[in-house]
Order: structure tokens, then sequence, then C-alpha cells
């Protein structure tokens, strides 16, 4: 099983990634367009995420317009939104197994139990990285493809924001923390019993089942020895003794 110290690395790395991932399904700029005008109440920067659409002004105002209507959206940005959500969902979830499978915690269980949760919880930051990894990617492909192909001019064509690179880091760190934690092998069971971290004395029941293993052998000693032996029924010496 993996150190204390690497597992609480992992640890970090998922939850950054799991800041990461949520900031980035709220942050307007999945895609922006930038525009240099030289009127005074003219749009210089256009956004549009997941959520929102925002303009910035050259006079410092910053708009946003909230996307509602769900049926007016196309598919892949519905798909995007599901994934990005159930993405965080998983990851949060794999926070709360990740820390009952820390060694450093008293919570969890036995050593063998608290390996199998940590393997649990890097399962989880896998999915939520896979499922943060394929809307980004899709996104970016869409992007791209449209502003390469498209007979746009350049101002009304839209490039890949800073959503994205958030995305795409967030998505890194929750995959390295989840092959970590997926690491965390309990390991082939020895001889000692496993006992669970919260008990105070768990070598005394070690102790005493040595002590027993050493009394057994004297005791047995002890009855074979023939100056030990139990005296005979004095009920059969008499019975014998009538009969001849």
């Amino acid at each position: 099983m993996l150190s204390a110290a690497v597992q609480i690395l992992a640890f970090a790395l998922a939850l950054l990634g799991v800041l990461g991932t949520t900031v980035a399904t709220l942050l307007p700029n999945w895609k922006v367009s930038v525009n240099t005008w030289s009127h005074f109440m003219t749009p210089i920067s256009q956004m549009q995420g997941l959520w929102m659409d925002c303009v910035w002004y050259s006079s410092g105002v910053f708009s946003c317009t909230m996307k509602n209507s769900m049926l007016s959206l196309p598919a892949y940005l519905q798909t995007m939104r599901a994934a990005m959500v159930l993405s965080c969902m998983v990851a949060l979830f794999g926070l709360c197994l990740a820390s009952l499978g820390l060694k450093c915690t008293r919570w969890g269980g036995s050593h063998r139990a608290k390996g199998h949760t940590a393997i649990a919880a890097g399962g989880c930051f896998v999915l939520a990285s896979f499922l943060c990894l394929v809307p980004a990617s899709w996104f970016t492909n869409e992007v791209i493809t449209v502003f390469l192909t498209t007979d746009l001019p350049e101002s009304s064509k839209y490039q890949p924001g800073g959503a994205l690179c958030v995305t795409f880091i967030s998505a890194g760190f929750l995959l390295a923390g989840g092959v970590i934690f997926c690491l965390s092998c309990p390991g082939k069971r020895s001889g000692r019993p496993d006992y669970p971290p919260s008990s105070d004395h768990p070598d005394r029941f070690v102790v005493q089942r040595d002590v027993q293993r050493r009394r057994e052998p004297q005791m047995d000693n002890a009855y074979s020895s023939p100056s030990k032996l139990p005296p005979k029924d004095i009920k059969d010496s008499y019975s014998l003794q009538e009969y001849v």
C-alpha cells in the first residue's frame, strides 16, 4: 500500500482537479471573439460558455445573458453540460471515498478496507477525468472546425477560450490523482490479524496468542510423563483380587 505522504499528494491533486472542473463549468469564456473597433460603445470581446454569453465593451461595461431555454440549445452543448455536471458529481463522491481511504485518518475501517476504498476513489477520479476531457475536446474541435471552414469575417469568428485550458488542466489533475489512488493495493494478508487503526493496543492480542502457544507444549509434557499419570481407580483393583 502507498505511503501516507503519497496519498495526501494524490488527494491534493484531486482536490485541485475538482475545484478547477467546477470553476471551468461556470466560466463564460469557452470560446472568445476579440474585436477591435474605434467606436466608444462597440464590443471589443464576445464570450460564449455553457451557461451564459457575455460581452465586454470598450467603455468597461461587462454584460452577460443566461441561456435559460434548453430547447433552443444545440444537442452537443446540452451533452457537454450534462457531462461536466456529472464529472463534478463523480469527482466529489471520489473525494468522500478518498477521505475514508487515507492512511492518516482514523475512520474507514481496517487497513485492507482502506486500500479497497482508496482504489474505488481512484476509479471515480479517473472516470471524472474522462467525463471532463470528452466535452472539452469536443468543444475545441467544434470551435476550430468552424474557424477554419467558414467564410465569415475575422471579427465574427471565435477561438478557444481560457475555460478550455482550465478544463484540460483540471482533467490532468484528476487523472493523476486517480492513478495514484488506484495503486493503493492492500497487498497480501499477513499472519498478523488486521485490526482497525482506531484500536488502542492492537499488539496485546498477539502477545496473548504467543503466551498461549508457549503454554500448550508444557501441558502436553505434563500429561505424557509417567510420574504425572492419574492414579488408577481403587474399585478396579479390588475387583481384580476377588476374581483371582
